[in-house]
């Protein structure tokens, strides 16, 4: 299981940065400038990351990145989830540093908690090895990979309906599977087709749900979400400034009816004491004293 693909020496209780002081990391492509495969996607990962940062649903410190290679093995390729989460470390200050540029398991001490594959192709190897991938040489889909490290769960989110064949998404927009026992048990076994419906991920403390909306732009789209266990989605911040405007506005509107009414009764009562004073006048006039008049 996971000694098949990870040393042990890296992921014991023992290890420490100075049981390796030195590691090489000169040669390992870190940064290939490889673009992202679509606006969606791309759009997706931000999504995904913003707003756990923003609405700091996560006690800090915590790690949420984007399409950043996960090296899980020394002089091993890494893998690049579309978005991964890890709690408890968090990014170093130094960026000129290649080791701070990429997350290296031997420098951060632990794996992420959760990895998400947003599919865009049937090229990804999300759940099984794509006839490219054979041809190349590769020996293990993603999803093998990472429940061989160990990584406590792992998502699959297929808005585009690519991967819907036999043993894949089986009608699914959304699979998730959790790390226990030294394997993989799906967490979402019927899957999740459905707006609204969630899966909650214990180990986090957050769920990931299916979400109908306009993001950063007006057209309304599919999107994978963290969200509350009600199903609640984290806001990002433009939501969140949105909300508080509209708060505000209804707060000003509120306000400005009050006034409106105020205003009201003042005329009335304005009104009715003109009213007073004609009668007073007019008997006065009469030669009646008013204030002889029975109440």
């Amino acid at each position: 299981m996971t000694g098949q693909l990870v040393d042990d020496q890296l992921l014991s209780d023992e290890y420490s940065e100075t049981i390796l002081p030195e590691l090489d990391i000169s040669d390992l492509v870190i940064e290939d400038d490889t673009p992202v495969d679509n606006f969606q996607s791309e759009v997706q990962q931000r999504l995904l990351v913003e707003p756990l940062y923003s609405s700091k649903a996560l006690p800090i410190p915590f790690l949420a990145a984007a399409n950043v290679g996960l090296f899980y093995k020394y002089k091993t390729e890494p893998v690049v989830p579309d978005m991964m989460l890890s709690l408890g470390v968090q990014r170093a200050d130094d960026f000129s540093e290649r080791r701070n540029r990429s997350y290296f398991l031997w420098e951060l001490g632990k794996l992420p908690e959760v990895c998400i594959e947003v599919v865009s192709n049937q090229e990804g190897d999300e759940l099984q090895l794509s006839q490219r991938s054979r041809q190349r040489g590769k020996r293990f889909s993603k999803r093998e990979i990472y429940a061989q490290i160990g990584i406590a769960y792992y998502a699959v989110f297929d808005p585009l309906q690519q991967l819907q064949g036999q043993d894949e998404m089986n009608g699914a927009l959304l699979r998730v599977w959790e790390w226990s026992a030294g394997e993989y048990r799906e967490l979402t076994p019927a899957g999740i087709a459905t707006v609204g419906e969630l899966v909650w991920l214990e180990r986090v403390g957050l769920g990931l749900t299916l979400w109908s909306g306009a993001f950063e732009e007006e057209q309304v789209r599919l999107w994978l979400r963290w969200c509350d266990q009600q199903g609640q989605v984290i806001a990002t911040g433009a939501e969140r400034a949105e909300a508080e405007s509209q708060r505000a506005e209804a707060e000003s509107q509120r306000a400005q009816a009050e006034r409106q009414r105020a205003e009201a009764e003042r005329q009335r009562a304005e009104a009715e004491r003109q009213r007073a004073n004609r009668l007073a006048a007019y008997l006065q006039a009469q030669g009646i004293d008013p204030d002889t008049l029975p109440e």
